[in-house]
């Protein structure tokens, strides 16, 4: 099982017109956050099917996908990645949280980051240190800056609010909408936790 396998069952699928709407919808074009994107103009649902057709790729496979100009390849990679993040022992889980982590150039775009880092980073952080996520609030990164804070819904969907609130609060003076909307958005289900831990 290899990734061009899986790229050409992406590519079979191709379709010119949604790819022309998701350049738009993404903000691909020149000086936009996603500049330079590329995408095949599949559906979410088309990317999840493949991927369970290719659930048992191998890491270093679903690294090459990482590394694809095509969206859609990035997607199928990181949908295999929570796959098999979520069925594996602790080897497989350590194995698959570093290489999220060692690729989070390529996780960049929201959808690819909000589909991702609450099943990988925030379930593998659950019960450990989680100094990385104030070291990816405070990056560069626009997209490792919204790992940090989407990472913490993880937490949320346990019933803890405590690590928002503390990314929250590093991320309160962010300039970048897509910050912005991703603080106010754990913030609104933060509330729902019956009392802050």
């Amino acid at each position: 099982m290899r990734a061009a396998d899986a790229l050409r069952a992406l590519r079979a699928l191709e379709h010119p017109e949604r790819a022309r709407f998701a350049r738009r919808f993404f903000r691909a074009g020149p000086g936009e956050y996603g500049e330079g994107d590329k995408f095949l103009g599949l559906r979410v649902p088309q990317v999840r099917k493949i991927a369970r057709e290719f659930r048992l790729l191998p890491l270093g496979e679903i690294e090459k996908l990482l590394a694809s100009p095509w969206h859609e390849a990035r997607l199928l990679g990181l949908v295999v990645m929570i796959h098999q993040f979520e069925r594996g022992d602790e080897a497989v889980r350590r194995s698959i949280y570093r290489s999220y982590l060692s690729h989070t150039d390529r996780i960049n775009n929201w959808d690819l980051v909000d589909i991702s880092a609450p099943h990988i980073v925030g379930a593998y952080l659950q019960d450990r240190n989680r100094s990385v996520l104030r070291r990816l609030a405070r990056s560069k990164s626009l997209w490792e800056r919204r790992m940090a804070i989407l990472a913490t819904f993880h937490f949320i969907r346990q019933g803890e609010a405590r690590e928002t609130l503390r990314i929250a609060e590093l991320l309160r003076d962010d300039e970048h909408d897509l910050i912005r909307k991703a603080v106010r958005w754990m913030l609104r289900e933060a509330k729902r936790v019956p009392s802050t831990r």
